[in-house]
């Protein structure tokens, strides 16, 4: 289960931010501005958003280890299709097509882990879940930047979708099958009384804004930072750049270890604690020094994945405490996750554009502050069993 779960976090993350590393090479090839080019990460964030607004139902009622065969293998072979985009609207067209197909992966995989691993460990095995995310996001960048460097972004796009391809196949031989899934009827005065249970809670409600907020700063600086290194003073190549999504390796420790902290403490404690270290990170990229720009990534992204890890899985946990609705409680979660990305993705390019790496920190350090809030309040509502 944990090598099935960790390879398919590590598919869908690969599959989804294909177009980052990408993004000053798509600008060129298609002559857009940086601000369009993050569109081609926004559309495929956007359809993500979308469809868990569905899937989150849908596996109320189907099960949950179908959704997410269906969904590996879908969205990797339309990532095979967006190799051969012959035009900027296809390749935008093909990408929330593929951000739709990826959600049935992500709505289930907090859900299932909740029901088929004993409640001591579920933050733990969240947490090396979110771990697999961050290596798929980490080794598909620098895949994606080393082809493209070699043999073009329509290269690097298809190697991609073979990954995603390859583990679709691996995890449809090892994961096991739900034991412990009970189905809803498929009732709409049922399934929107979940819905209803979903957004009625303050604490969901305050981690669905911290999902947002996190998620809009995290791929705010990720979009961005590929013009920066790629301009003066660094004038790095795309190769290179592609070495700062290294950083991920560190998210992928720190969203277990802050798991384990989370079963051993209190996620009431620990969550604000990231956030304080993204801040600190972002802090330490306003430095011109390279080695400290790579620092303050390294450090805002282990922050990030911390702070994420514990997060999604304690909108499970307090979901199920309530009495049911987790599908549609991780669901919301990863809408709002979603729609941050895609917003504040691409607002991070028109802040580029105008005011360039200061444009880009004052945006984050906003929503990371609200991030930092939404902690502090999530600490005085009160506990139900989580």
């Amino acid at each position: 289960m944990t090598v099935a779960l960790f390879l398919a976090g590590l598919a869908t993350f690969a599959l989804l931010y294909v177009p980052q590393p990408l993004l000053p090479e798509l600008a060129t090839r298609f002559r857009v501005d940086a601000a369009t080019a993050t569109l081609s990460v926004s559309f495929g964030t956007f359809g993500l958003g979308i469809a868990l607004l569905l899937a989150g139902p849908a596996t109320e009622v189907w099960g949950r280890t179908r959704l997410m065969h269906l969904s590996l293998f879908a969205s990797s072979a339309v990532g095979i299709a967006c190799a051969f985009a012959p035009s900027w609207e296809i390749l935008l067209g093909l990408r929330a097509l593929q951000g739709f197909a990826l959600a049935g992966l992500p709505a289930v995989a907090t859900a299932y882990l909740r029901e088929e691993v004993h409640a001591s460990a579920a933050s733990r095995a969240t947490g090396l879940y979110i771990g697999g995310t961050a290596l798929g996001g980490m080794s598909g960048r620098l895949i994606v930047g080393t082809v493209a460097d070699l043999l073009g972004w329509r290269w690097a796009t298809a190697v991609i979708g073979l990954l995603g391809l390859a583990c679709a196949v691996t995890v449809l031989v090892l994961l096991p099958k739900s034991r412990n899934f009970r189905p809803v009827a498929p009732r709409p005065a049922q399934i929107a009384g979940l819905f209803r249970k979903a957004l009625s809670d303050p604490a969901l409600l305050a981690l669905y804004g911290l999902s947002g907020t996190l998620m809009g700063g995290f791929v705010a600086v990720y979009n961005a930072v590929g013009f920066r290194l790629e301009g003066p003073p660094y004038s790095l190549p795309l190769t290179l750049a592609s070495m700062v999504f290294l950083s991920y390796a560190v998210g992928s420790f720190s969203s277990s270890y802050a798991g384990r902290l989370a079963d051993r403490h209190d996620r009431r404690r620990v969550v604000p604690w990231a956030v304080v270290v993204c801040l600190a990170g972002l802090g330490l990229m306003a430095f011109r020094p390279l080695a400290v720009v790579i620092i303050g990534m390294v450090v805002l992204t282990a922050g990030f994945f911390a702070a994420h890890g514990v997060a999604s899985g304690w909108v499970a946990a307090r979901s199920a405490a309530r009495g049911g609705g987790a599908g549609q409680a991780a669901s919301l979660y990863l809408f709002a996750y979603y729609l941050g990305s895609s917003i504040f993705g691409s607002i991070a390019g028109i802040a580029w554009t105008q005011a360039h790496w200061w444009g880009v920190t004052l945006l984050v350090g906003v929503l990371w502050g609200v991030a930092l809030v939404l902690t502090l309040l999530l600490r005085r509502i009160p506990s139900v069993l989580t």
